[in-house]
């Protein structure tokens, strides 16, 4: 259906989960896919996957939150292929404890990779998707940015503060023909849920409107959307992906 022929697509946190699902989606429909990821096993496996599948793609081990390291990271980039025409925030992490017994680096560090880290690969993005004047950038939000959850008090700022970055950005962005929107995946099957009991994965499910949880495939398939002309006129939203979870 999409054909991202000729397209460079960088991908945050692709080593895996969701990210390696995207990396897969837009690999499929033969875009170049480029992902980025802090273990260099996890990066080495991830790539040899996607080659596996005829995709052509490359990886850089770097933290997204580094800016030095991104600077370098996006010259090579833009040396190897000239553009970039899709950003997708992925990276991140979760630290979670009640906020009572939260410590304090467990907030900095969930900040920095889910927050600070979009914000210095957007603008590194940015610098080079304004001169072309096209581009699309996608974050990765959550439903517990929208909603909240205890626990999660660090995870839940950094994802709410995801949200309203992408509504910034879409306006700072848009007189130069650049598309920011966000997705808020809620429970979906990766490596970390498939650790989870049958009973808890029914507890989730009995919460969730269509009475499962979603794939990784699921949100893809709505970056690929995003990315696309298909959505030319769509700037600045949230697109839960969610099973109908949480409501507006």
């Amino acid at each position: 259906m999409y054909d991202f022929t000729d397209s460079v697509v960088l991908i945050t946190g692709g080593s895996r989960g969701i990210g390696l699902a995207i990396a897969e989606h837009f690999g499929k429909a033969k875009a170049k896919v480029i992902i980025l990821g802090r273990n260099q096993e996890s990066l080495d496996n991830a790539i040899s996957k996607l080659k596996e599948q005829d995709i052509d793609a490359a990886g850089y081990s770097a933290s997204v939150s580094d800016s030095a390291r991104m600077d370098e990271v996006f010259a090579d980039i833009i040396k190897e292929h000239g553009k970039i025409d899709v950003l997708i925030n992925n990276a991140g992490v979760t630290k979670d404890n009640l906020l009572i017994r939260m410590k304090e680096e467990d907030w900095e560090s969930v900040m920095d990779i889910n927050l600070k880290g979009a914000f210095v690969c957007t603008q590194k993005a940015f610098k080079h998707m304004m001169r072309a004047r096209s581009g699309s950038i996608i974050n990765i939000s959550s439903v517990i940015g929208l909603m909240g959850n205890a626990g999660q008090a660090n995870y839940a700022a950094s994802k709410g503060g995801i949200i309203a970055f992408t509504k910034s950005c879409a306006k700072e962005f848009a007189p130069r023909n650049i598309r920011v929107n966000a997705i808020a995946p809620g429970f979906i099957e990766t490596e970390m849920t498939a650790e989870l009991s049958d009973s808890v994965r029914a507890e989730y499910a009995k919460v969730i409107p269509l009475g499962k949880m979603g794939s990784a495939a699921e949100v893809a398939k709505v970056c690929l959307f995003l990315a696309s002309d298909e959505s030319s006129y769509i700037t600045g939203q949230t697109i839960a992906v969610d099973g109908g979870l949480t409501m507006h």
